[in-house]
């Protein structure tokens, strides 16, 4: 597949390029350019973003001291620490406070497949507009898009539900329950208020995308196979 589109791309007149605009109106061609956009929102909602969760720390010297823990994709939230209330961190009673849990595989697998989603549907349009005759007439190829289709869409639940998930662990993570964690917090003469966290409404966005873009794979299976041989001979056997 990735052959035929190289040799497609790079020798146009041996291919037989003939660009043909309407099929992005048939179903086959319109889902896979909702598949393009659906991934390209998938992965900016979730690898675009950054946030913060805020502690009032009092201490010796130190009242109301604003403290903060900045986080980011992929959510490596092990390796991210609170800023000291002050120069003297409390008379040296606050250590290096961080949060817990590292969720950079969800994170990164369902990005990952996002990006390859997106390269594919560029791949399979070209192919649909320019070269569908011969996409048609060798088997191979609606073949190799119906497999790539049916594992795509499997992929998609799969890395969804795994981070959706992990964006329950990440809230639960920078929450007001990482409060009673906190060793630093339980010295004589501190305590600690939760503040704020940064709203997490894009990441949300981003596992809703995840299941559209679910959707959309797993309805675009029939349209794949009604291109392929075998759906043609048994209308025909019919």
């Amino acid at each position: 597949w990735c052959g035929f589109l190289l040799v497609a791309l790079v020798s146009p007149r041996m291919a037989g390029l003939r660009v043909d605009f309407g099929l992005l109106l048939e179903p086959l061609g319109f889902i896979k350019v909702l598949e393009w956009i659906f991934s390209i929102f998938a992965f900016a909602t979730c690898g675009g973003f950054q946030g913060e969760t805020t502690l009032l720390v009092s201490c010796k010297g130190v009242v109301n001291k604003t403290v903060t823990a900045v986080f980011a994709y992929p959510f490596r939230l092990n390796t991210v620490v609170f800023s000291a209330p002050d120069p003297k961190r409390c008379g040296g009673t606050w250590t290096d406070v961080y949060l817990v849990g590292n969720f950079s595989s969800s994170a990164q697998f369902f990005v990952t497949l996002a990006v390859l989603v997106f390269l594919y549907c560029i791949a399979a349009l070209v192919v649909y507009v320019g070269y569908k005759h011969v996409y048609q007439q060798n088997s191979k190829f609606p073949l190799t898009d119906l497999a790539i289709t049916v594992i795509t869409a499997f992929l998609w639940l799969v890395s969804t539900f795994a981070w959706a998930k992990a964006l329950a662990d990440i809230k639960m993570s920078t929450g007001a329950s990482i409060i009673p964690g906190i060793e630093s917090c339980k010295a004589p003469g501190t305590t600690c208020r939760f503040a704020s966290v940064t709203s997490m409404g894009t990441l949300n966005v981003s596992v809703v995308f995840g299941l559209l873009n679910m959707v959309l794979w797993g309805g675009n299976i029939w349209f794949v196979y009604k291109d392929i041989n075998l759906h043609n001979q048994s209308n025909r056997i019919s």
